[in-house]
């Protein structure tokens, strides 16, 4: 709707996980180096965390996208309850034909051995990556260490990402999970973006949907950081509405006053009334 009136080419704060809008702060460089090594050397287990809306998602895409050739990709985006579900997912995943007779944990758990055994044969590795792990019972993690045990004599048959917010770290520091969490050989976290990253990040975006020019002035990219604490999904969603209503009221540039209106009518923040966006109120 305002592409045009700001020079873009497409809206550049979409909340979907795009590949192309990923902006790599130092953590999230790191994160992706962490992840990269993990699916690149066979059987690594690396653990990425984070808080709701700091581009966990976005990194597992572009991990997807860099991932070496002859890489098969099993991806479990909410965890079943039972760990026969949780196999069955991985399974159908890796497009297996499981037997009539594989019905419990055991036997499923051996017919993928065996998958896993084929594909390392036949060069091709294997990878596992769990989404909000978080909501992982003791159950599947235990399900989890056993995953980890499926090897040859020199190499791990599954490489597995678990993904989910602080309370997975929480969890896996239980004494009662220590053997899984010391075979963890790499943990990321992912936190707010600082002030001056906002900034960078509003630009980065800016600029790949097609903007030459700097659109936020540097006290609205003051406000949006503050509003959004530095969280990137929070920073979209504000800038897109900003983006909007500088849009209806003829401003090429966005300033602080119109950063606070959008928070304001997104999250119904105390301060202004519904609408106020899109009056005439000047700032």
């Amino acid at each position: 709707m305002y592409e045009q009136f700001h020079g873009l080419s497409e809206r550049p704060f979409s909340i979907t996980p795009d590949p192309r809008y990923l902006y790599l702060s130092a953590r999230h460089a790191e994160a992706l180096a962490h992840l990269l090594y993990g699916v690149r050397e066979n059987g690594g287990f690396t653990q990425l965390t984070g808080e709701v809306g700091t581009g966990k998602t976005m990194l597992v895409r572009c991990l997807l996208e860099r991932l070496p050739e002859r890489t098969d990709t099993a991806i479990v985006l909410d965890p079943p309850a039972t760990r026969i579900e949780f196999l069955q997912t991985i399974c159908r995943e890796l497009r297996m034909r499981t037997p009539r007779w594989a019905e419990n944990p055991s036997s499923l758990g051996a017919a993928l051995n065996r998958k896993l055994l084929r594909t390392y044969a036949a060069g091709r590795r294997t990878i596992l990556i769990v989404d909000e792990a978080q909501a992982l019972g003791a159950d599947l993690l235990e399900q989890v260490r056993r995953l980890t045990n499926l090897e040859t004599a020199r190499h791990k048959l599954l490489g597995i990402v678990l993904v989910g917010q602080p309370e997975l770290h929480e969890t896996l520091a239980r004494r009662d999970l220590r053997q899984l969490a010391q075979r963890i050989t790499a943990r990321c976290h992912l936190g707010p973006l600082s002030r001056a990253e906002t900034g960078e990040y509003l630009r980065h975006r800016l600029k790949v949907a097609g903007s030459s020019r700097e659109v936020f002035n540097s006290r609205a990219r003051r406000r949006l950081h503050r509003i959004s604490r530095g969280i990137p999904r929070i920073i979209n969603v504000v800038a897109d509405r900003a983006l909007l209503g500088a849009f209806v009221r003829k401003e090429h540039e966005v300033g602080p006053q119109l950063v606070r209106l959008a928070a304001r009518e997104v999250y119904g923040r105390q301060g202004a009334p519904a609408g106020a966006l899109w009056s005439g109120a000047t700032g």
